[in-house]
């Protein structure tokens, strides 16, 4: 029975070759789109399951409210991990991370800039599924002057793996003894370090300041730990330790410190969440947004449903064509359940060959996707333990579904109304098949109104005035390793095209951030108390960056008086309440204990430069005068950038020879800022070509079978003196009507779903009238064209040949 449903099935729609084919490549297109998205969501979601103790690992986040700033940290104290497993019981292990920079590694002459470096306590491999190839994971990280390595690493600077007490010179002054090599850190990881050096070297993991949030700290909980009632259990921890220490910092004590609304808070952020669901400040790598998962899942849905759409109105829309032949079947004896089960075999069928050709078409478009996804998915083996049992079900669950409706409708027909012939105008009978076009389009438009306001928004953030210069200025990495910085400022300067350059380790595009506490009196009160940034800068950095003085003067080279003294953003002057801000004093605390404090002076009040995200109002900063190494920040005017930037490189070998000279452009370090809403551009602007590809496929496939079922009405038409336009316009009509219902729809849902997305920046730009337009006449137009095609072809036909058998 089953065999011969197969056969039959085969040779109908080998039969209806032309119908085969569209049902075919839009059911694969629309399955090749969802077999990306799901190895997109199943890379998202597989993010440090290589951790055999993913379930019971925990981050500690800082929530702090103080100084008009209220923000999260992924970092905290010092202090707080050793007391953590000294009160609680519940807590197995910790582990501490410390971030500081990146470091020189000497490799034969030369020194490598290894940005992958960070501090780790011993018991990081208690915490994390990190296997090591070589060592004792034990012992590794306990003495001073000890590193641990990845495999990648042990071969680029050794050409071996086995590098267990061998040495790595790093800053030209210590020698780290090489404890342990580990496997290269797996891709889907919320943080990828080559080089792990013993905390115990980092005099800062001693100290006992609860009041500075610069460790990433991880618990390992015992199983069965209730993570509420453990979260309950840290304020009293806190209040014990920063108390007191509040007192000498800002003279209250910890509840004066509530009363004044202020807070501080720790939370657990599970491990598993860390990549989807956490995007504070001190994140250890690029996070991605659930977000995003949720859009593309969507996408995923509607445009598998739009392709199961296709096959539903194709085989309805041929009812004509079948209704003879379910006549015949059932004046012989055949039951409605054997025709429903042909049917549903030659659904099967077809998604059965559309799944093949899908799999083929991901497997050769996934190269492309990682591209501008940024991803790098692969299909292993592992891959297709998973993905060919889960493609069969498809076949199925899809096959069935999508070839449900028409085997229900084409077996209903009654034998004695298709033999009458009743059933000649089974195209006419739509409304459901209306519904789907509405549908297919509506979902089209809604992609294309999207696309195009991502598109809008991104080109708005990349022409916005920032409030300095970003396209002229060149960025020289590494200027740290230089004994005499300056001195290469200074000749740098001397260059033809070179028309300033300032040497600071803050940039608006990214670098070192640092959080001060400034005060305006010397009680410290803390009503008007300020929480900033707070960035050290060279007298030339404000008219390098081409920022703009408002009130006030800019910092002069060689007055003394200007080490005390301070620059501020409109933003700090708001928060402040000055009316006249310059020449005001402010206190700031210079030692740990805050016994001390250093009184500071405005000079100047720069105009407000966006120096995060745009998706953030811009925030208070505070610029002082000092010495701060780390980036050369070069301004340039010149037409042979090319040779400009090797002229850079002369004056730079000649102070650092064994020094690579690395550099970037600011403008691109802006750009990757935004990256993330580039690829997502992108990728909708792929996804929505699959999906208006696939409704113009089914649009095709109804226009030509309305134009089939019409030829006799086509014929008689152009003997009583229709032409080709009235015809085509008659054939196009109710389609164009379907096209504007799904506009009407769909654009208003558009409209409210990106003004939702919009909401995620602080500077937008507004959805323009004519993005809806486009849109919309877009729409009709592909449609029209689409139509058009086959009515063309009907009216140009000689109405002879479709009369002469009346």
């Amino acid at each position: 029975m089953f065999k011969n449903y197969i056969k039959t099935a085969y040779r109908n729609l080998k039969k209806n070759k032309a119908f085969t084919i569209i049902n075919v490549l839009g059911l694969a297109l629309g399955l090749c789109v969802c077999l990306l998205i799901v190895l997109y969501v199943v890379d998202e979601f597989g993010y440090d399951k290589y951790n055999t103790k993913l379930d019971r690992v925990y981050r500690v986040n800082d929530n702090i409210k103080f100084g008009g700033m209220n923000k999260q940290f992924a970092q905290s104290p010092a202090p707080l991990a050793a007391a953590f497993t000294a009160n609680f019981p519940e807590i197995e292990a910790t582990a501490r991370f410390r971030q500081w920079g990146s470091y020189k590694v000497r490799k034969g002459d030369q020194n490598v800039h290894e940005n992958h470096v960070i501090f780790a306590d011993s018991t990081l491999f208690d915490v994390f599924t990190l296997p090591m190839l070589f060592g004792d994971p034990k012992t590794a990280l306990r003495e001073p002057h000890s590193v641990v390595i990845t495999e990648s690493i042990a071969r680029k600077y050794f050409n071996q793996e086995d590098v267990v007490g061998k040495a790595l010179l790093l800053n030209d002054s210590i020698n780290y003894k090489v404890t342990g090599v580990i496997k290269d850190i797996p891709k889907q990881s919320h943080f990828h370090f080559d080089f792990f050096l013993a905390m115990s070297d980092l005099q800062e993991s001693k100290d006992d300041s609860w009041l500075n949030n610069n460790f990433n700290t991880y618990l390992l909980l015992k199983p069965g730990t209730n993570l509420k009632t453990l979260e309950n259990k840290f304020e009293p921890l806190i209040r014990k330790g920063a108390g007191g220490q509040l007192q000498g910092a800002i003279r209250m004590d910890y509840d004066a410190f509530v009363r004044a609304g202020n807070f501080y808070k720790l939370n657990l952020v599970a491990l598993k969440d860390i990549h989807l669901h956490s995007n504070v400040v001190g994140e250890l790598d690029g996070n991605s947004s659930i977000q995003y998962v949720y859009i593309f899942l969507a996408i995923a849905a509607f445009i598998l449903i739009v392709a199961c759409i296709n096959f539903m109105n194709l085989s309805t829309a041929r009812s004509a064509n079948r209704a003879r032949e379910v006549g015949v079947r059932k004046v012989l004896g055949s039951l409605r359940k054997y025709l429903v089960a042909q049917f549903l075999s030659e659904s099967i069928i077809v998604t059965f060959f559309a799944a093949v050709i899908a799999l083929s078409g991901a497997w050769l478009l996934l190269p492309y996707f990682n591209e501008i996804s940024g991803k790098v998915i692969t299909i292993t083996q592992d891959t297709l333990l998973w993905l060919l049992p889960l493609s069969l079900l498809s076949v199925i669950v899809i096959g069935c579904i999508a070839g449900s409706y028409p085997a229900f409708f084409l077996s209903a027909f009654k034998p004695v109304d298709v033999l009458k012939g009743k059933l000649s105008s089974g195209f006419k009978a739509g409304f459901l098949r209306s519904f789907l076009v509405v549908f297919q389009f509506g979902t089209s438009i809604f992609l294309i109104i999207g696309t195009m306001i991502i598109y809008n928004q991104l080109k708005f953030i990349q022409n916005k005035d920032l409030g300095f210069d970003r396209n002229h200025v060149v960025t020289i990495k590494n200027t740290d390793d230089l004994p005499n910085a300056n001195v290469l400022k200074d000749e740098l300067m001397t260059i033809t095209g070179v028309k300033n350059a300032s040497l600071s380790g803050f940039t608006p595009t990214g670098g070192w951030r640092n959080s001060t506490t400034y005060f305006t009196n010397e009680m410290r009160d803390t009503k008007n108390a300020l929480s900033t940034q707070s960035w050290v800068v060279d007298e030339n950095y404000i008219p390098t960056m081409n920022m703009h003085i408002i009130e006030g003067r800019n910092f002069e080279k060689g007055r003394l008086a200007d080490s005390s003294s301070l620059i501020i953003n409109e933003a700090a002057v708001k928060q402040l309440g000055f009316k006249d801000p310059v020449g005001q004093d402010l206190f700031v605390i210079v030692d740990s204990k805050g016994e001390n404090q250093k009184r500071m002076h405005i000079i100047g009040v720069v105009k407000d430069f966006n120096f995060n995200s745009l998706r953030d109002n811009v925030t208070p900063v505070v610029l002082s005068m000092g010495y701060s190494t780390g980036q050369l920040s070069v301004l340039v005017n010149s037409n042979d950038m090319a040779g400009l930037i090797n002229k850079l490189k002369q004056r730079w070998h000649s102070f650092a020879p064994n020094a690579a000279f690395e550099y970037s452009f600011m403008d691109d370090e802006f750009d990757a800022t935004y990256r993330t809403e580039q690829r997502m551009g992108q990728l909708f602007i792929s996804f929505t070509t699959m999906a208006i590809v696939i409704a113009c496929l089914g649009l095709f496939g109804l226009a030509a079978y309305a134009a089939e079922q019409r030829t006799k009405e086509i014929g008689i038409r152009k003997v009583l003196g229709a032409n080709v336009s009235t015809i085509v316009g008659m054939l196009s009509k109710d389609f164009i009507k379907l096209v504007i219902i799904a506009i009407v729809i769909a654009a208003p849902l558009a409209w409210l779903s990106m003004q939702q997305w919009l909401k995620g920046f602080a500077y937008r730009d507004n959805i323009k009238w004519w993005v809806i337009a486009v849109a919309g006449f877009g729409a009709i137009i592909i449609a029209f064209l689409t139509i058009s095609i086959q009515s063309i072809k009907a009216a140009l036909a000689n109405p002879v040949k479709s009369l002469k058998n009346e």
